[in-house]
């Protein structure tokens, strides 16, 4: 456990657990209210349907990840209240026409296998099952086996993106777990290795959006902050979750991947706490997703013993601080970035417009809570 005399202090001044609290709960509030009703950060895709990125009721990535942020917060505080707003989710999506399975609609099994865990509730184990064997058994692969990028109404054949760790590779080990399937833990860890193996730049420790066997080339060649805090996030997560031995050569190596992105992430932080769209670019903007998820991977890689130093404390605190700076008193994170497909070139990056989303609310609230948990 971090020594909370030394390091409970954000600009000089005492934080009081509540006082996180509150702002955590701020952050849920607005999330769970998000809609899109004029259509402004909606997305229509080659099938023609069209892809609400915004709102919280709508099952996509977004919401995906807005649902995990809740459920850190309901296992740190208990609050019956938050659980019960995760659970009310999911009764109303199941009873709605199901939607289609693809590489970023499976971040919400990620939730549902906590949620499954936490009431007990066995109506949960056949979407469980379902999702876990299609993407184990049905999912397109690259060259090399690698989790192909589906999306609605993409394909994107023979692509790798960052994205993936977060939104799938994660989830098939927490099923691998619960359903006691060893092959999904290994399938999961194998996607880990291959996915750093083409998009860790060796040169800087930073993760490029993705990869494409077609061309044989890292697409723009983005250095995207929210793609890289996809990978702060999971590492440390997995390793969590896996519980490894410590001489353990998987979870020695993804800890060396972690500790190089995070030596990369200390170098280009801004002044001001936060981080750009474009990790290595200053003229890009400064994206509060991005510092969310980087806060947060760090601080929990702190808390696990991933890394350890003053320095990296130094690095999250001082994102700490840049949330807290961003949020406003309805509880909106400023700053976040809206859905971004893959760019073709860096400019590409700097023009996605800013809104608040489920995702920045739910990262801040992540972050929020990993710091919040020294008090408890």
């Amino acid at each position: 456990m971090i020594n909370v005399k030394l390091y409970k202090e954000v600009d000089g001044k005492p934080i009081k657990n509540r006082f996180i609290e509150k702002k955590i709960e701020c952050l849920i509030n607005n999330e769970i209210n998000l809609s899109d009703p004029t259509g402004e950060f909606s997305i229509k895709v080659a099938s023609g349907d069209v892809i609400d990125n915004k709102s919280f009721g709508f099952w996509e990535w977004t919401s995906g990840v807005g649902l995990y942020g809740l459920m850190k917060y309901y296992k740190l505080t208990r609050k019956p209240e938050t659980l019960d707003t995760i659970k009310n989710w999911y009764d109303q999506r199941f009873k709605e026409e199901p939607v289609g399975k693809n590489i970023n609609t499976m971040v919400q099994m990620l939730t549902l296998a906590n949620l499954y865990e936490e009431t007990g509730d066995k109506s949960y184990l056949p979407h469980l099952e379902s999702w876990a064997d299609w993407l184990y058994n049905t999912l397109p692969r690259t060259e090399q086996g690698a989790f192909q990028h589906v999306t609605y109404g993409d394909l994107n054949p023979n692509e790798m993106w960052i994205d993936t760790l977060m939104m799938s590779a994660l989830p098939l080990a927490k099923l691998g777990k619960i359903l006691h399937k060893e092959e999904y833990i290994q399938e999961a860890k194998k996607q880990f290795l291959l996915h750093i193996k083409y998009l860790q730049d060796p040169v800087t420790g930073l993760f490029y959006h993705g990869w494409t066997f077609n061309d044989r080339n890292h697409f723009g060649g983005a250095f995207w902050g929210r793609g890289n805090c996809w990978a702060t996030i999971a590492i440390p997560e997995l390793l969590t979750l896996l519980d490894l031995p410590k001489d353990d050569a998987f979870r020695q190596y993804l800890i060396t991947t972690l500790k190089y992105q995070i030596d990369a992430l200390a170098k280009y932080q801004d002044e001001s706490g936060m981080w750009h769209t474009l990790v290595d670019d200053p003229t890009s903007y400064l994206e509060g997703s991005a510092t969310a998820g980087f806060t947060y991977g760090i601080l929990m890689a702190l808390h696990k013993h991933l890394i350890n130093g003053k320095k990296y404390r130094e690095v999250a605190m001082k994102g700490l601080k840049a949330l807290l700076d961003n949020i406003d008193d309805e509880g909106g994170l400023a700053h976040t970035s809206a859905g971004t497909p893959m760019g073709e070139t860096q400019d590409f990056y700097k023009q996605i417009k800013t809104s608040n989303m489920p995702y920045g609310q739910s990262m801040a609230a992540m972050a929020l809570t990993e710091y919040l948990s020294e008090f408890y």
